[in-house]
């Protein structure tokens, strides 16, 4: 059956859905006011942000989900009986460029499925983003899937026309991608990881001549892990990314909520809610690269390592550590601050610039932007102090979200 450019549109767009890490940030700044098309300073379409913070809208596709591997959690894996379609490079170019010239879009995210091969596949994805870049000038944001099985020349030749790569590490556990993905090898993966990070390094210095090599991913590199679809606790997944983030210098990890497959050969649990656990997995990512925690004090807060789902990391982390608590607002260093459920980056900073002019009282914490209906059991100020507040046994009750009824027809 020969398909439409509309009707493989509707089948690979939605097929994209599965793939989590579509971020921009952090890539050069480019625009085709001096020539080109496109820019990546400012069916089918997610949203990321540029370097100065705008949101912007990219065209995200799979380039097939036909695919020869059959990994038990893959929708798109040989063995599903899914609808399937496959563009073309020039049909992927073509979208691309009318997407851009109607202002739907200002970049592309391509994945694929592995069809004949990954090096076949992987260059059908270079392809794309050389003709763009060469061909007609494209200057929006690229960001492609990287194959890891791929030959390492056409990964470096990607990280030459993308702003970002991404390399899925699958699974929290090795052992549950062998089992899982059989035809996947975690050593290859991390040895594609690897090999990104040394190339972005080596683009960044200055050769004896004193001139830079070619520019290569420079919005870096991230990574998708499967959540839910094997049984690693919440402590065993952030463990896993702290790593990657230390070991491969990655911008992001994205968490991807697994919900079971009807016709899956295998039989996978499903241990929590997955959309809310891929939640706050999220809160504690960016409580690992911002607020200065670690995975042991997130995770502690319950004997099974995985974190609560009614409340916050922070607050739970708060709640289980009252005796650290109240703090003196007027007092307390950054680091401190920063571990007050309620309290953001920026509350933080606009409370260390403001309390130079003199002491803080609760009215002040409101206008800085701080969330006191949350801090309140856990801070004190000069016209404010949470008493037995801090102590009291329903207090994590207070701000767990309340069960509600589900409607029987």
């Amino acid at each position: 059956m020969r398909r439409t450019l509309q009707e493989k549109l509707a089948i690979l767009a939605d097929a994209a859905k599965y793939d989590a890490s579509c971020a921009s940030s952090g890539t050069t700044r480019r625009d085709s006011r001096d020539g080109g098309l496109g820019s990546a300073g400012g069916s089918g379409i997610c949203h990321a942000y540029t370097p100065d913070g705008r949101c912007i809208s990219l065209l995200k596709i799979l380039m097939t989900n036909f695919c020869i591997y059959d990994c038990a959690y893959c929708i798109n894996r040989v063995s599903s009986g899914v609808e399937r379609a496959r563009f073309s490079p020039e049909e992927v170019v073509t979208l691309t460029l009318e997407f851009y010239r109607r202002n739907y879009i200002e970049g592309l995210f391509l994945s694929s499925g592995i069809i004949r091969s990954p090096d076949d596949t992987m260059e059908d994805m270079v392809r794309i983003a050389r003709t763009l870049r060469r061909d007609h000038g494209f200057k929006g944001y690229i960001h492609l899937k990287t194959i890891p099985e791929a030959s390492q020349d056409l990964i470096d030749a990607a990280g030459l026309y993308a702003d970002r790569l991404s390399v899925n590490i699958e699974l929290p556990r090795d052992s549950s991608t062998r089992a899982l993905a059989p035809q996947k090898k975690p050593e290859t993966i991390r040895a594609a990881m690897a090999a990104v990070r040394l190339k972005r390094q080596e683009s960044s210095e200055k050769s004896h001549s004193g001139k830079r090599a070619a520019r290569f991913a420079p919005a870096g590199q991230s990574t998708q892990m499967i959540v839910g679809a094997d049984a690693a606790n919440d402590r065993d997944i952030l463990t896993t990314a702290t790593r990657l983030y230390t070991g491969y210098k990655l911008n992001r990890v994205y968490y991807s909520a697994f919900s079971p497959i009807p016709d899956a050969s295998v039989a996978l649990p499903l241990v929590k809610p997955p959309l809310m656990r891929e939640h706050r997995l999220y809160q504690a990512d960016w409580l690992l690269r911002f607020y200065g925690f670690d995975v042991d004090e997130i995770t502690s807060t319950a004997p099974s390592g995985d974190l609560d789902l009614d409340v916050d990391p922070k607050l739970a982390w708060a709640i289980a550590n009252r005796g650290l608590f109240p703090i003196d607002i007027n007092r307390a260093d950054r680091n401190t601050l920063l571990r007050v459920p309620g309290f953001g980056t920026r509350t933080v900073s606009r409370i260390l610039t403001a309390r130079r002019s003199g002491a803080l009282r609760y009215g002040d914490l409101i206008r800085i932007g701080a969330r006191m209906g949350v801090a309140k059991p856990f801070v004190t100020v000069p016209d404010w102090s949470p008493g037995a507040l801090t102590d009291r046994d329903d207090l994590r009750a207070r701000f767990a979200t309340p069960p509600k009824q589900l409607s029987l027809f």
